[in-house]
């Protein structure tokens, strides 16, 4: 019902607080989306929160732990009622096709691949299956990859529509044909099984709610790289509530067909080295 970007002011860098939540949010006003650029978008989620107000209650999937102020919120400070049935993915017995009717058939070996290595020392980076990024992002990312010295898995679906040529760097095709440090899956991967598996230690992900879901429950912390949507919302979550993740420092809230900035390999690959180098991370998750 409120625009937070209404008054706020035209520099994209320019704080803005997200009123009425039960801890202080400020985003930047480049992550956020902007009504007055999309305002189809804006009536969209006017209209959800109108059916939100007339219907009798909301179902998350979410549960009470990992949000109980917000639960209260929606309770006492909206009036609405609320059910908590989450994490939903953890509702399938058969987690090595969870979300998929076709795995990829690199989901076999990047299993075993992880049975050989140390425990904690693998990062999975996954970015759910709407996320797309530009070959120049695609290049930065597979030289932090290489830069930071550890352990990945990195599951290349809608993230990289383009033809590797375009975008892989020579070094870093060398890396992967060796597979001692790196393995890809092309497709669709089991991945409540990769998070679950021991030798994984950090995961670079988008903040899609089911992915930090799944983070969340299996106990592995985050490299947060939101795009659009809700993403921001979630880091926020992630890093500075529950202080299981450490943000890549992304800006711009775009969609998959519009352009993103494009962040240094440099600066990715130290994202990556401070999550898995940190024990207050995996504390956290811990407890």
């Amino acid at each position: 019902r409120h625009n937070p970007l209404e008054n706020a002011p035209d520099d994209p860098d320019a704080l803005v607080l997200l009123p009425g939540l039960p801890h202080r949010v400020e985003l930047r006003r480049s992550q956020m989306m902007d009504p007055a650029k999309m305002a189809w978008q804006w009536e969209y989620f006017k209209g959800v929160n109108a059916a939100d107000q007339r219907g009798f209650g909301e179902v998350f999937n979410s549960f009470h732990d990992l949000e109980p102020d917000y639960v209260e919120h929606f309770q006492k400070t909206l009036g609405r009622r609320v059910w908590l049935v989450g994490p939903v993915a953890l509702a399938s017995k058969d987690m090595a096709v969870r979300g998929t009717d076709a795995p990829s058939p690199d989901a076999d070996s990047c299993l075993r691949w992880l049975d050989a290595k140390p425990a904690g020392s693998v990062v999975y980076v996954s970015f759910g299956t709407l996320t797309k990024f530009a070959p120049a992002e695609l290049h930065q990312l597979a030289r932090a990859l290489d830069l930071s010295g550890v352990n990945f898995v990195w599951v290349i679906g809608a993230a990289a529509g383009q033809d590797s040529a375009e975008w892989m760097p020579e070094a870093f095709a060398e890396l992967i044909a060796r597979g001692d440090r790196g393995f890809m899956v092309r497709g669709w991967a089991p991945q409540m099984l990769i998070l679950s598996h021991a030798a994984l230690g950090g995961f670079v992900t988008h903040c899609g709610w089911n992915s930090v879901l799944e983070a969340v429950s299996a106990g592995v912390p985050m490299v947060t790289w939101p795009r659009y949507a809700d993403q921001f919302n979630n880091e926020k979550l992630v890093v500075e509530l529950l202080k299981v993740g450490v943000s890549i420092g992304a800006k711009d809230y775009a969609s998959g067909v519009e352009a993103h900035e494009v962040i240094a390999g440099e600066v990715i690959a130290e994202s990556i080295q401070r999550l898995m180098e940190s024990d207050h991370s995996h504390d956290a998750m811990e407890s």
